[in-house]
């Protein structure tokens, strides 16, 4: 699947979600997510190289943790983020498996993760990322046919500046835990 995905740190964390609270937007129940973060022994920035991560998710504690293998791949001169995500059952397995293919740990994030699903394929992240200050907006939206990057970004752009941020960030998290 392609997304275009725009990120901010939020000036104020509960301002934030007023505004949103007052247009009718509220967020879900916060849940937990822990990334491990690989990337090709080669691996240079902005270099449109493939990264996977391997994610646990906790939603509730009383139910067992969802892991999952996610390929992400960022090309620079579009924009565009391809993301395919894949359920898998044995943690440590597909790590090794991983490790195998030539990939190196390259970090690890955990994060406090709060949804609003805007309709329409995209979504408002609220995140509260360990061992980074404050909180963050990550806006993803998934590209449908006949729609152009520059106009999805521009609507993401629009939007989170609509609520009164716009401190964009670039880097994905664990290029700023770095």
């Amino acid at each position: 699947m392609k997304k275009v995905i725009k990120k901010c740190r939020i000036r104020n964390h509960d301002d934030f979600e007023k505004r949103l609270s007052d247009i009718g937007m509220d967020f879900g129940m916060v849940y937990w997510q822990h990334d491990r973060v690989f990337v090709p022994r080669n691996f240079k920035k902005n270099m449109n190289f493939p990264r996977l991560i391997l994610r646990t998710e906790m939603r509730a504690v009383d139910r067992p943790a969802r892991y999952e293998l996610i390929l992400k791949r960022h090309i620079e001169d579009s924009g565009v983020d391809i993301v395919d995500e894949t359920v898998v059952k044995d943690y440590a397995e597909t790590a090794n498996l991983i490790l195998q293919l030539g990939f190196k740990v390259e970090s690890e994030v955990s994060r406090q993760r709060k949804d609003i699903d805007m309709g329409g394929g995209t979504v408002i992240h609220l995140d509260k990322v360990e061992n980074l200050s404050g909180y963050y907006a990550k806006m993803e939206s998934v590209i449908s046919e006949g729609e152009t990057v520059s106009e999805i970004e521009t609507d993401l752009i629009e939007t989170l500046s609509t609520l009164g941020e716009n401190n964009f960030i670039d880097q994905p998290y664990f290029e700023l835990l770095q």
